[in-house]
């Protein structure tokens, strides 16, 4: 996950554009143009679980109707995206980050037989069916996630656009860049170890406090808070709501801002947080459609939970082929100049990208097979 997040901060940094752009210039049109558009489409349901999470998670807090609050929730997401400028935005977002940790604090408020546990995410029992090849895949597709590949290389080129970075990289004309790739490789590796870290505590904590208790069948972040309160206790529920709202809050922006990231760069629009809106009027319109489709789908009566997951399982597929135009990217010289991928993080790219196709394919061969 670190490698290949390294290598879509690369990108976008030495470069000077995002994602989409530089895959433009190695594939088909069509071929990006579909790719980008099952990104639009695992992140809209994405939006649409967040959303209906949040507005869940708050209605148990305080009260009040779920779709009053999800309204509150897109209408406010969207508005601060469209008219806050990235300057004032990103700090934000970084802000928000901290929410996160009140799933770490939700772990140790519960009980929780740890030599087991830990031995479990060192060895765990796995099992040769369709549905744990799913739920591998979706793991996977919610870590090595193909919106977080355009949000990172995106944000490197936002950078440049405010100034706080120079130009891109291939084009200086003296020798340096170390520094700023060191700094790419210290922001990225200290991200991913947090994230994964956080995401560790979410499983632990509703692996020890629901599946232990024989809870299996979660349907929506009500079900999921809600029986945690009588099992775990009023404070650790109110933590666990705390953490879903918070992720929600922080999710959204970079769902929305990267599906319209891809859209914006295979048609040629201007595509930064810093333009105000009538300057790029194609980009904002992607970022309300998806915040607003995925309010929407709040009342269509799918279950939260099923969208969350089908979605991350979509996005776990649409991650190999990306992943593979990635690493033909960053190991380019044409493209990336001087700064062409060294062995090492070719190496761990390729070999992240076999993985995840190895899941994908075990997932299609067992639901095949039946």
């Amino acid at each position: 996950m670190i490698a290949i997040q390294l290598v879509s901060a690369q990108i976008g940094r030495v470069t000077g554009k995002g994602l989409a752009a530089n895959v433009m210039a190695l594939a088909p049109r069509w071929v990006v143009l579909g790719l980008v558009a099952l990104l639009v489409a695992a992140n809209t349901f994405n939006i649409a679980a967040d959303i209906a999470a949040m507005a869940e998670a708050l209605s148990l807090v305080i009260g009040g109707l779920n779709h009053e609050h999800a309204l509150i929730f897109a209408a406010g997401s969207t508005i601060l995206q469209v008219f806050l400028p990235y300057r004032r935005y990103a700090p934000v977002l970084k802000f928000m980050t901290l929410t996160l940790f009140a799933y770490v604090a939700t772990a140790f408020t519960v009980q929780i037989p740890w030599s087991t546990a830990l031995l479990a995410a060192v060895w765990p029992k796995a099992a040769v069916n369709a549905d744990y090849f799913m739920m591998v895949v979706a793991v996977l597709g919610t870590t090595i996630s193909p919106y977080l590949f355009f949000w990172q290389a995106s944000q490197e080129v936002e950078e440049m656009n405010i100034g706080t970075r120079d130009r891109p990289l291939r084009e200086e004309t003296r020798r340096g860049g170390d520094p700023e790739l060191a700094r790419i490789k210290a922001d990225t590796t200290t991200g991913m170890l947090f994230s994964n870290a956080i995401a560790f505590f979410i499983i632990l904590t509703t692996a020890a406090v629901l599946n232990a208790n024989g809870v299996t069948n979660i349907n929506s972040a009500t079900e999921a808070a809600e029986a945690l309160r009588p099992l775990a206790g009023d404070f650790t529920f109110a933590l666990f709501a705390l953490g879903i709202i918070g992720t929600g809050l922080l999710a959204i922006p970079v769902l929305a801002g990267s599906a319209a990231y891809g859209v914006a760069e295979v048609f040629g629009w201007h595509a930064t947080l810093e333009a105000r809106p009538e300057n790029a009027v194609g980009f904002y319109t992607i970022i309300a459609a998806a915040t607003i489709i995925g309010f929407g789908l709040g009342f269509t009566g799918i279950s939260a939970i099923h969208m969350l997951v089908w979605s991350a399982v979509l996005n776990g597929i649409v991650a190999v082929p990306i992943m593979a135009m990635m690493m033909l990217i960053v190991s380019n010289g044409t493209i990336m100049g001087r700064f062409k991928a060294r062995r090492w993080l070719v190496v761990l790219g390729w070999l992240g990208t076999a993985l995840m196709a190895l899941a994908v394919l075990a997932l299609l061969g067992s639901s095949a097979i039946g």
